[in-house]
């Protein structure tokens, strides 16, 4: 008997793993990997997104959808008053970074009348339409 691949039953288990990777190296070697970190959930037929983005301001960031993906991508503006010399420890990151997701296939055809986004407290919140539910359809087998 041949069993599914885990990947097959939980794609975003699998993406969430490989961020988890991604975060590991990041703390090793200070990359961007972990900024940003997201949840994204299925709720009352939409997917939402929500995206953490800590010193960030709603005019430095930028989303859309583009090619069946969603994008999300900004810039973290250092305080130019402080001079470097000034700082003791400087463990912030600045600058330009981006994050992209692929949409799953039951997003669908979507209009920026179906979308829904905000930001506040430092998360960016993205809702988008399902036409059918990820978890797909569930049907008991009666054993005889």
């Amino acid at each position: 008997m041949t069993l599914l691949p885990k990947l097959w039953e939980e794609p975003f288990r699998l993406i969430s793993n490989i961020g988890s990777l991604l975060d590991n190296i990041d703390s090793e070697l200070g990359l961007w990997t972990g900024y940003g970190r997201t949840d994204i959930y299925e709720k009352d037929g939409k997917l939402y997104y929500e995206i953490e983005l800590p010193g960030l301001k709603k005019e430095d960031l930028k989303a859309r959808i583009e090619d069946n993906r969603l994008i999300v991508k900004g810039e973290i503006k250092k305080d130019v008053t402080i001079d470097d010399d000034n700082y003791l420890r400087m463990e912030r990151r600045y600058g330009r970074f981006q994050k992209s997701f692929l949409l799953p296939e039951q997003v669908g055809e979507i209009t920026d009348k179906d979308l829904e986004a905000r930001f506040e407290d430092g998360v960016l919140k993205i809702a988008l339409p399902l036409k059918e539910s990820i978890r797909g359809k569930v049907i008991d087998i009666e054993i005889q």
